[in-house]
């Protein structure tokens, strides 16, 4: 399994969210810029790029229950399974601008927050399959050290 695959596997972690989110088109964006021609690699970078942002949100909204954010991974997942064009995501991500700048607004967040909300910015930064792999190993890593349970014991108390 790739690093991408992980990634997605444990954002994503309930049979049902694996079934609605990890269709055939998102498991296939690292493959798929892997295998794409010169001409198809800008797309297919967009698309990888879109997945490891996704799940960085998805997992920030499971670990502090922030709505938002988990708003925002169904924006990128939108765009990941419909667009056909570097420019298709751009319009569509576009449109919900406004959701993605409220995820920085008047959020309290734990260390391990941070650190999402800090890959995601770097996987927006990204701009080379070199370090957008990079990210991606981060983020795989983190995501296994996450303690999501944490959350449910505050919400208890």
């Amino acid at each position: 399994m790739t690093t991408y695959e992980t990634l997605l596997r444990l954002a994503f972690r309930t049979p049902a969210d694996q079934a609605q989110y990890l269709t055939p088109t998102i498991l296939d964006a690292y493959d798929g810029f892997a295998r794409a021609t010169p001409r198809d690699q800008p797309f297919r970078f967009e698309q990888w790029r879109l997945g490891v942002a996704m799940s960085l949100l998805r997992l920030l909204s499971d670990l502090g229950d922030h709505d938002e954010a988990r708003r925002a991974a169904d924006v990128l997942h939108r765009a990941l399974s419909t667009a056909r064009s570097p420019q298709d995501i751009d319009k569509q991500i576009g449109k919900e601008n406004k959701l993605f700048e409220q995820i920085y607004t008047n959020l309290y967040v734990n260390d391990e927050g941070e650190a999402l909300l800090d890959l995601f910015a770097h996987t927006l930064d990204a701009d080379a399959p070199d370090l957008l792999a990079q990210v991606e190993d981060e983020a795989a890593e983190l995501a296994k050290d996450l303690n999501f349970e944490a959350k449910n014991e505050d919400d208890e108390a």
